[in-house]
């Protein structure tokens, strides 16, 4: 056998295109290993993703896709600061909101019920359920406006009837394993707002200027505005979405739930839920800020400050940016409808059910959970309803605001109680840089909902 000091010999003296060869075949080996780890690395991450990534994906619902629009074509790039200053509140918040889901195997609901006088609980889920309803028929409307705008023979009538029995039927006939990868699937849509903005000319000093540094001008128009877009961005359907699939998350994975987890819950369980919870959150975010700036660099540099819906911010950047940001930007806000309907119905449910003890649960057929799937049909049917009764969406969204701003803080008060309670959580309990975040968030968002709450009836 040779030696290695004769293997370097040998190659030493072979001719020099021998060599060559040898190296680019090695760099060939080399970056199939690379690529096949790399894909493998992607897999497991994506395997990861649950529950944060479609609850953050549904924050950017048509509603939000609006008042983003608004913000953007209104002050430009000024307000783009929201987009990374409210990231660590909203992922803090989501994070125990599914760490209590996690710990406990219960819904936020189920919680506060037992934790907590139910009636704060009752009024907290009414007012969550009127608000969602709202929030389902200005989405149902806005999806089917974009609709229109890519085929404009179809009425809307028949588009709105069409999206409303397609989000039912899945909710309601698909088993939640094929429903949780159609929603992961989903939220990918939301790129197409990242792609719309990556097509249009932005002065991307000025886009960082403005991001890092806040530009506020105190103004009843951009408070009103900045409030909207924290209500948008951390609003209770998503507390209760994320807590109860979580547990939908554990139930599909055999464990047992409706009890207390703290020593059964492992560290890689808690590692990637958080891995979920921050990308999903990270989502959110920057599509908002991709959605201000495009309409910043488009909109509001031609004098075009006044949108009332995401079909209108679609329709009003063709002629400036271009058939493809038009395109992107109508199947982005049909996307996230089909996304986010389904969620704002069914946290209302979840709600509901957990706090008057019915069954739930999309893992539970429609003759196991009447009521829960019930509250599904009845919250997206009046959503429908308010489509042909005249009911105007904007003022939906002001309503939607207005008792979105009554529940968060009481919500988030609960929630960070919850999750730095030891008796609770257990060794799963908040750290010290968590409850001063959530605390923050509590206050912030107080705040906002009086602000909210002020600057529309006076």
């Amino acid at each position: 056998m040779l030696s290695s000091d004769k293997i370097l010999e040998k190659m030493a003296g072979a001719p020099a295109d021998i060599l060559d060869k040898s190296i680019n075949t090695s760099k060939k080996i080399t970056g199939v290993f690379v690529s096949k780890k790399n894909i493998g690395q992607a897999r497991e991450y994506w395997k990861t993703l649950g529950p944060g990534l479609t609850t953050g994906a549904a924050d950017d619902d048509p509603s939000g896709i609006t008042t983003y629009s608004q913000a953007g074509a209104q002050y430009g790039f000024n307000l783009l600061w929201l987009a990374p200053y409210t990231f660590p509140l909203m992922a803090v918040i989501q994070e125990m909101c599914a760490r209590i889901g996690l710990i406990t195997g219960r819904g936020l609901a189920a919680n506060i019920r037992q934790y907590f006088p139910k009636w704060v609980l009752y009024i907290a889920t009414l007012l969550l359920f009127s608000a969602n309803t709202l929030n389902i028929g200005a989405d149902l409307g806005a999806m089917a406006k974009a609709t229109q705008l890519l085929f404009p023979h179809i009425s809307f009538t028949s588009l709105i009837l069409g999206f409303t029995i397609a989000t039912l039927a899945l909710q309601i006939f698909t088993t939640y394993e094929k429903y949780a990868k159609y929603l992961k699937w989903l939220a990918l849509m939301l790129l197409s707002y990242v792609f719309s903005a990556l097509t249009v000319n932005i002065n991307w000093n000025d886009v960082f200027q403005k991001t890092l540094i806040p530009a506020i001008v105190f103004s009843k128009d951009q408070l009103f505005l900045i409030t909207g877009i924290l209500g948008t961005t951390i609003s209770p359907y998503l507390f209760f979405w994320q807590t109860s699939q979580e547990v939908e998350e554990q139930i599909l994975g055999g464990k047992t739930t409706l009890k207390l987890r703290q020593e059964e819950t492992t560290t890689q369980e808690v590692r990637n839920m958080r891995t979920d919870v921050w990308s999903g959150m990270f989502l959110s975010n920057l599509v908002m800020f991709f959605i201000i700036a495009a309409c910043a660099a488009t909109l509001f540099t031609h004098g075009l400050t006044n949108i009332t819906s995401a079909a209108e911010a679609a329709e009003a950047l063709r002629p400036i940016a271009g058939e493809q940001v038009y395109l992107l930007f109508a199947l982005g806000i049909i996307g996230t409808g089909m996304l986010a309907v389904p969620i704002l119905a069914g946290s209302a449910s979840y709600a509901l059910s957990e706090s008057m003890g019915w069954k739930f649960g999309l893992y539970r057929k429609l003759k196991e959970a009447n009521a829960f799937y019930g509250i599904i049909i009845i919250s997206t049917g009046i959503g429908l309803a308010l489509n042909f009764v005249g009911f105007d969406p904007i003022k939906a969204l002001i309503y939607a605001a207005v008792l979105n701003g009554l529940i968060a803080p009481v919500i988030l008060i609960l929630i960070v109680l919850m999750s730095g309670n030891v008796k609770i959580m257990g060794k799963w309990v908040n750290g010290r840089l968590t409850t001063l975040l959530g605390w923050l968030t509590v206050g912030l968002m107080t705040l906002a909902g009086v602000a909210t709450i002020i600057s529309i009836f006076t």
